[in-house]
């Protein structure tokens, strides 16, 4: 699907040209079909087969060190969508840092048709400093869609926009839970836009869940330029998890073959569709305490049903964390200190335990990760 896009302002956040390094064009047959036009991202110039190494200017430190965010540019010779897939947005967040990485090396995108930006950290600063914040404690995904004279948070959204998202048709934005607690792979995204959905569907993870646009976010930011952005929820702040990014390689391999960026899959699989949801809640703890969790992430829950306990370190006053809701556990803490009120299990909404169970069970990003354009990757030792 082609998207009109709505043209960015002038670009005013890049300090200086970006520095570049040129890979050798892909030898591929010359196509028939239509050749794309260059790109240009800070000042580089990017040609149709080639690949390039863009280091973008974002800011200096204190110390005179020139700060720069690194992007990876792969074009094919012939036309097609252009889909950005971003990580870091929150510096602390590093799974989809090895997505990327991983997508970087599959041999498919020699036969790529369109045009792969990848980002794999946008927050450089903060993912120096192992924190989801930037220096100034904003937070980068509420500060779209910036200024050039703005705050450094804004800066740096402001040269997001203009130097990806407005050469882009679609977007995949990479992230995981906050610090201290971990999320089950899902896709967030409005469902409201049938291009949203149809990436959301595709991206093959067991829930997606319908989330309008926040003020600030990136998403929100893109829409404005017709970009629809799918966001992939997988894992814990400051972790590795190897399940979560198989999953994260696997599900932005098919939406890039539901573009047609890449050539469909040969093996005919018939998968379950992923559980739409609709809505959530988190379970907060009824008064400070040490939590001893019962519930694991992914399980299946009735409204009622005992999630863990509370108790003061002697175990004189314990009080029991039930459910509220029916549905499954999509995200939890993973600290056992808590406070009253703080959020312990979020809930997606759905009744039907079958349903939840025959959703879960389809999903094997591991055994999936074997076959297909990921199974190069497959001799790499896994990240325990």
């Amino acid at each position: 699907m082609t998207h009109s896009k709505k043209k960015a302002g002038p670009k005013g956040g890049t300090k200086a040209k970006a520095q570049a390094r040129t890979e050798a064009p892909s030898q591929e047959a010359p196509a028939r079909k239509a050749r794309q036009k260059p790109m240009v991202i800070g000042g580089v110039e990017i040609l149709p087969g080639q690949r390039r190494t863009i280091d973008l200017p974002v800011t200096d430190l204190s110390t005179h060190t020139p700060i720069t965010m690194p992007i990876h540019v792969v074009r094919g010779r012939r036309a097609g969508p252009c889909l950005f897939v971003c990580a870091a947005l929150h510096g602390d967040e590093i799974n989809g840092v090895e997505v990327i990485r991983r997508l970087l090396r599959l041999t498919a995108l020699k036969r790529l048709q369109g045009t792969l930006i990848a980002v794999p950290i946008v927050n450089v600063l903060g993912f120096l400093s192992q924190s989801r914040y930037l220096p100034d404690r904003r937070d980068l995904n509420r500060s779209f869609p910036g200024s050039a004279q703005g705050s450094l948070a804004g800066r740096l959204a402001r040269i997001f926009l203009d130097e990806i998202v407005a050469n882009a048709t679609h977007g995949i934005d990479l992230h995981t839970a906050a610090i201290h607690r971990d999320n089950f792979p899902q896709i967030r995204a409005n469902l409201d836009d049938t291009e949203s959905e149809r990436l959301a569907q595709a991206f093959g993870v067991p829930f997606v869940i319908n989330t309008g646009f926040r003020e600030g976010s990136l998403r929100e930011a893109a829409s404005g330029f017709s970009v629809p952005v799918i966001v992939y929820e997988a894992g814990e702040a400051l972790r590795f998890d190897e399940s979560c990014i198989r999953a994260g390689v696997k599900g932005v391999v098919r939406v890039m073959r539901a573009l047609e960026m890449l050539a469909p899959s040969r093996r005919r699989t018939q998968r379950t569709s992923p559980l739409v949801i609709r809505s959530s809640k988190w379970v907060r703890a009824p008064h400070s305490g040490l939590l001893r969790s019962a519930a694991a992430l992914g399980s299946a829950v009735k409204e009622g049903q005992i999630l863990g306990v509370v108790s003061d370190p002697f175990g004189e006053n314990e009080v029991e964390v039930r459910a509220s809701v029916g549905g499954v556990i999509i995200g939890r803490s993973n600290i056992p200190l808590v406070h009253e009120g703080d959020a312990l299990f979020h809930i997606a909404r759905h009744e039907g335990t079958q349903v939840i169970a025959r959703s879960l069970d389809d999903f094997e990003p591991e055994a999936a990760y074997e076959s297909g354009l990921t199974s190069e990757l497959a001799g790499e030792a896994p990240i325990v």
